[in-house]
């Protein structure tokens, strides 16, 4: 069966000369439509740049990524920036919140750019944030600002929502929390989750698991165990 996420052989080089480094070696994977999948890896074995390559941000110096049958490469810059606008949700280990607008603003920038976008009340309630919905950023908790950050991506419907290190910069309790919204998310909406992390205990809760090493994909496995968010423990 043909995955939803199709990712080819997939080379990145950084740098010139003598200092070029391969980043990515040839990496092949595949992710079905509606799962939640954790790409887990140590700093520097580049999951990050994986990421980047998969939502269009950074491009390939070979092989290819598919999203729906539709090859990322094969678009125009144009068609390229519609098709992240329309069809994919990002989450930053910081928050990149607009610092003048309200959380309900910051929700609503992400709502300009799609066409098929969810209710930005009722999806406020199911983030936890209505009762903060007139504050700007500064006067929200870390978790507070995150979820605001998920709001602002999940709030256009995006066919896949991608997280890189989403709990990186939070504590234990609000990392758990955050970590059960992504999932309330995937069960309500079935958006495709793809969580960057090196936390190993996130994989539990995951339908997927890749491991990356040195740019390279050393395990790619369906969890047959899997536990929800809220019994994770680190």
């Amino acid at each position: 069966m043909d995955k939803f996420l199709e990712i080819h052989d997939l080379v990145k080089y950084y740098g010139s000369g003598e200092s070029r480094v391969k980043v990515l070696q040839g990496i092949t994977a595949g992710v079905e439509k509606g799962h939640i999948c954790v790409v887990l890896g140590s700093s520097g074995c580049g999951k990050s740049t994986l990421l980047n390559i998969i939502g269009g941000i950074e491009k390939p110096d070979g092989g290819y990524v598919s999203i729906g049958g539709e090859k990322l490469a094969d678009m125009s810059e144009r068609k390229l920036t519609q098709y992240r606008r329309k069809h994919l949700g990002y989450v930053f280990q910081f928050y990149n919140l607009i610092p003048n607008l309200t959380v309900r603003e910051n929700i609503e920038v992400g709502a300009y750019l799609g066409s098929n976008t969810l209710d930005v009340d009722e999806l406020m309630k199911t983030l936890g944030l209505w009762e903060h919905r007139n504050k700007i950023p500064n006067q929200l908790s870390g978790g507070q600002q995150q979820r605001t950050a998920i709001g602002r991506a999940i709030v256009k419907n995006p066919d896949i929502l991608l997280c890189d290190e989403p709990t990186g910069a939070l504590d234990y309790k609000t990392s758990k929390e955050l970590l059960k919204l992504l999932e309330e998310l995937n069960q309500k909406y079935g958006n495709t989750i793809v969580i960057v992390t090196h936390n190993d205990a996130i994989k539990n809760m995951a339908d997927q698991i890749i491991k990356l090493r040195d740019g390279m994909v050393r395990k790619d496995y369906r969890n047959e165990q899997k536990i929800a968010a809220a019994d994770l423990e680190w």
